[in-house]
């Protein structure tokens, strides 16, 4: 079981690597004296990438890290957003989450990161032009 998450990960790897089009956030940012804003504060990153649950693993893939995602209540609350975007059990859905990055420790295999959902901003349709799927077969 675990090689066949290990090939879908991979697989899913080199199949994501597209060029990602940057959305400018439209709401109004309130900077302090220091020229750093409060969300710059709190030690989150702001990520935008491609989420999947599948076989008790969660994967965040961005256009530069792929990263395990710490399976808690806000990982479930996220699957059960990108739920009604998928038509797959194993699609990718856009999202754009608010995390701490860790590294994993040394005793765990995984990716080298993993992230803790903290904040969900955005979940997205997927591009229907974009045909990334992966199928699983016996």
């Amino acid at each position: 079981m675990k090689k066949v998450i290990f090939i879908f990960l991979i697989s899913s790897l080199a199949l994501g690597c597209k060029n990602d089009k940057k959305k400018e956030s439209q709401e109004a940012v309130v900077e302090s004296e220091d020229g750093i804003t409060a969300k710059q504060k709190d030690g989150l990153t702001l990520l935008k990438g491609e989420f999947v649950y599948y076989a008790d693993a969660a994967v965040l893939q961005t256009h530069a890290e792929v990263y395990a995602v710490v399976i808690d209540d806000k990982m479930h609350e996220l699957d059960n957003l990108v739920q009604k975007y998928k038509q797959e059990a194993t699609d990718m859905i856009p999202v754009e989450i608010r995390g701490k990055i860790t590294p994993k420790p040394d005793d765990e295999e995984g990716w080298p990161y993993r992230v803790e959902i903290k904040e969900i901003l955005n979940v997205f349709q997927p591009d229907p032009k974009d045909n990334n799927v992966i199928k699983l077969g016996n």
